[in-house]
């Protein structure tokens, strides 16, 4: 996993939950923790692509160019070296 700055969670889970998990993690040489960081992020980048909260992001401005999908590297480069000025 990336070296980003982990924020601390509590969570509940089940006595069975948590003997697999001491199993695993005693098997794997890794931290319950981190068995559940990865089950996690097994789960989230699984989800469909409707339920990604990023997808909100999509129409909520107008740039007034019609090809701007197409084009956005051009445009954003151009608007890079502006600001540099």
């Amino acid at each position: 996993m990336r070296n980003l700055k982990k924020r601390p969670i509590q969570i509940y889970i089940e006595p069975r939950q948590n003997d697999v998990l001491e199993v695993l993690s005693q098997k794997k040489g890794v931290s319950k923790a981190e068995i559940i960081r990865e089950s996690l992020a097994v789960y989230l980048n699984g989800l469909p692509v409707e339920e990604d909260p990023a997808m909100d992001l999509v129409g909520l401005g107008s740039s007034g160019r019609g090809d701007l999908s197409v084009q956005h590297d051009r445009y954003l480069a151009r608007y890079h070296t502006s600001e540099k000025k």
